[in-house]
């Protein structure tokens, strides 16, 4: 019962954060929601800052993973994987509930770099980097960090215009830049 109760928080909370904010969702709002209650919920995490940090922690693992299988599963050369990656994204962009990253925007809700949320968020971009240094490895090029670094600066910039954009095109058009940057265009 308890392991539910805490899934069920998590499950909420990262529902609500994602839709709606971090600060803008109180942990009464959560308990309501998820039908926890205020003993049970403490009894799982000290306070709204723990849950926000096990809310990311398991977002993060979970994102790396749909991204790595997404990847996969277009069974393509190593050369032409690290520009995979635009493709999920597009797909991901297409969801209805698409409202960016959750990483990105944590670190701009919880500005402090010191802060434990924005460890954690800065801590996902640095996973996925070496995962796209891993492909660009893989795929045989030499300047493969740094090339890493421009793919993420690439990504982030394609999440927050199909933000702004509301279309699946910003990764499209990352994904011809990126080519452009590998030459493989």
């Amino acid at each position: 019962m308890a392991t539910q109760a805490r899934a069920r928080l998590l499950s909420t909370a990262e529902d609500l954060f994602y839709a709606e904010g971090i600060r803008a969702v109180g942990v009464d709002r959560i308990l309501t929601e998820s039908g926890v209650g205020r003993a049970s919920f403490y009894r799982h995490f000290a306070g709204k800052d723990d849950l926000v940090v096990a809310v990311l922690q398991g977002r993060d693992i979970r994102w790396r993973q749909w991204l790595r299988e997404s990847v996969d599963a277009r069974d393509l050369p190593p050369e032409q994987r690290p520009l995979a990656v635009f493709d999920a994204l597009a797909e991901r962009f297409a969801r209805q509930d698409f409202r960016g990253c959750a990483f990105v925007n944590t670190m701009v809700e919880a500005a402090d770099r010191g802060s434990a949320a924005h460890r954690v968020a800065a801590g996902h971009k640095a996973s996925v980097v070496a995962y796209l240094d891993g492909l660009l490895t893989g795929a045989g090029y030499e300047d493969h960090a740094a090339l890493a670094e421009q793919l993420v600066l690439l990504i982030d910039g394609a999440i927050v215009t199909a933000v702004r954009e509301g279309t699946t095109e910003p990764a499209l058009r990352a994904r011809r830049i990126a080519a452009a940057l590998l030459g493989t265009s």
